[in-house]
């Protein structure tokens, strides 16, 4: 991956040291299930590393928070007690709040322009400053796909979702999305989901096609709004505390392979999603495909608040306008 190195050398820059970690068997933890795309990368960078190593390393994958949500995962590698993590922007961004420039609506025109974007200098360089601020080494961008409305029932203007109980994941930026429209936000952690959609606990989702088709969410729904209105990366992440006691030569190996295969997510994203899409629009559901105009103000209203709080957000819209 091109950004591999700058990525690694930035972080050589922040992370000393300071610490003596033994780490050989490593612990990677992840709240995808099984079959997401993100845990068979977790699985393959694993056995890639056990390869290159000579059998050096090894990686234990933990999926379906075994080891806690995200919150509690990258508590555990600020202290160390986790090695390795691949995990969604989202929950970094509650630690870093520049990364959730990343969330703004419409940044990306599709799934493919979603990777050219994470694929920048400008990404890679956002990455830099997650040793000192969250005490985790970012060694590559990944993604899911782009964000979807599943709702209970009918959907045909954005004034429709005022005052539903919609299922978000628990962050700012997607926080002030939802109440900028006028929808009731519920933070709600996955596993969570598909019940809550089932027994009316809320009235409406925010999730990516993979998993509404994959998990099923449409068996409780009325209307599939396909919205493509927000990119959801994700990050490959390392303990600050662990990176700094390996070698340099197991810095270089691990940054190496971890980026290629959180990178990796992103082509399969690209190549798959609109066949997930399609199977959606099959199932007989009200399946409606809107644009920025769906929203009205509410993007604005963001773009408000978020250009106060994200410094890099203009430069990743003078990426986003480079790479179109």
């Amino acid at each position: 991956m091109k950004n591999a190195k700058k990525i690694l050398a930035a972080a050589a820059l922040v992370v000393t040291s300071a610490f003596a970690v033994q780490a050989n068997e490593f612990r990677l933890g992840l709240i995808t299930p099984p079959p997401h795309i993100w845990t068979k990368a977790a699985g393959a960078f694993g056995e890639e590393l056990a390869e290159k190593s000579g059998g050096a390393h090894s990686v234990s994958v933990f999926p379906s928070r075994q080891l806690g949500n995200e919150a509690e995962m990258l508590q555990q590698l600020q202290t160390g007690a986790l090695d390795m993590a691949f995990m969604t922007v989202a929950e970094v961004s509650n630690r870093y709040v520049d990364l959730g420039a990343f969330y703004a609506p419409y940044l990306a025109n599709d799934i493919a322009h979603a990777g050219r974007i994470l694929r920048s200098d400008k990404a890679a360089s956002m990455l830099a400053p997650l040793p000192g601020e969250v005490g985790v080494v970012g060694l590559g961008y990944g993604m899911a796909g782009l964000r979807q409305i599943v709702s209970r029932g009918e959907i045909s203007s954005a004034a429709d979702l005022s005052g539903l109980k919609l299922r978000i994941t628990p962050f700012t930026p997607i926080l002030d999305f939802y109440n900028a429209i006028g929808a009731a936000p519920t933070p709600m952690p996955l596993p969570a989901v598909y019940d809550a959609l089932a027994n009316g606990q809320v009235d409406a989702i925010d999730m990516d096609a993979e998993l509404i088709w994959v998990l099923k969410y449409y068996d409780h729904a009325d209307t599939i709004v396909q919205s493509d209105h927000m990119m959801f990366p994700m990050v490959g992440l390392v303990s600050a505390k662990v990176w700094a006691g390996l070698s340099e030569e197991d810095r270089a190996m691990i940054g190496e392979l971890m980026a290629k295969h959180v990178d990796s997510t992103i082509d399969s994203y690209i190549e798959k999603e609109a066949g997930w899409l399609a199977q959606i629009a099959d199932t007989g559901k009200t399946y409606t495909k809107v644009d920025a105009s769906f929203f009205g103000s509410a993007i604005d209203d963001w773009n408000a608040i978020w250009s106060e709080k994200a410094p890099s957000l203009d430069d990743l819209r003078a990426v986003a306008a480079e790479t179109r």
